[in-house]
């Protein structure tokens, strides 16, 4: 058995973004640990009373994370302690419990200390952008390379560690994809998606069979789910189009055996590595 060991900054990331590849892990019989920086305290609230949920909206999405990763095989989530930033130059990013303004240093030494006791084979987490640049997928990004390299330092590291990466032609067809439907493409406030060259694409996994499955794992983050977005509109085999494969890049412990790799353990053996 081996470890994936995935940072994430809300809730209801882990199963847009990777909930295939932790489903196929799950699958294969390898440990999912799943560490959550934030409980998504200044998400959009949909599907419930606002001035009700509002004040205990990190209890709801606490609660949704669990029934998500119930879906996913998720063996162990934790959070890292942080408030949610919200989005750029929002007031909420100054707020002084943000995980914006977190001294890097202390979050990585959080993290650090997970990442000991876990000692995982496989670390995910996003690319420097963070995909789309909120600002706690960017400390996301930060806080994992910061505590990997505090590790290193003592002598350990990760057989893998993959970025989360959406290539520009999976961009490309899924504008296609939906403008055929006649649907809008996903879109949030101060929200552009990144696509990152196909060339430097390294690891596509298929996760064209756990598609349905994904979306349902998506689905368990009620206060999260826009009953117009895309998401929850759009035909089965449009969604199995466009969320059939999760693709990543391999920043440290390459160069992979093929490519690109068609899933994230490929070249590892399972035993636990010292």
């Amino acid at each position: 058995m081996a470890t994936l060991f995935l940072v994430h900054a809300h809730p209801d990331d882990e199963a847009i973004s990777t909930g295939g590849v932790m489903m196929r892990a799950h699958a294969s019989g390898h440990r999912v640990v799943l560490i959550t920086c934030t409980r998504g305290e200044e998400g959009e609230i949909h599907n419930m009373d606002e001035a009700a949920v509002r004040p205990r909206l990190a209890e709801v999405r606490t609660e949704e994370l669990r029934r998500a990763g119930e879906i996913l095989g998720v063996d162990r989530q934790e959070f890292l302690g942080y408030r949610d930033s919200g989005m750029a130059g929002t007031p909420s990013n100054a707020h002084p419990d943000s995980f914006h303004s977190a001294p890097l240093d202390e979050a990585a030494r959080r993290l650090a200390r997970l990442l000991e006791e876990e000692r995982p084979e496989v670390v995910v987490t996003y690319g420097p952008d963070g995909t789309y640049g909120h600002p706690d997928h960017v400390k996301a990004h930060q806080t994992t390379m910061a505590a990997l390299d505090l590790l290193a330092a003592e002598g350990w590291q990760p057989a893998k560690v993959y970025w989360h990466a959406i290539p520009q032609s999976f961009l490309d067809r899924m504008a296609t994809e939906l403008r055929r439907s006649g649907q809008p493409p996903p879109a949030g406030p101060g929200q552009s998606i990144r696509g990152v060259p196909d060339e430097r694409i390294t690891t596509i996994v298929d996760v064209r069979d756990l598609a349905q499955r994904k979306r349902q794992a998506f689905e368990a983050h009620i206060s999260q789910n826009d009953p117009q977005s895309p998401f929850q509109t759009m035909q089965a085999q449009i969604l199995e189009a466009i969320f059939g494969q999760e693709a990543f890049v391999l920043v440290r412990g390459g160069p992979p055996a093929s490519a690109p790799e068609p899933d994230l353990f490929a070249g590892l053996t399972d035993s636990r590595r010292s």
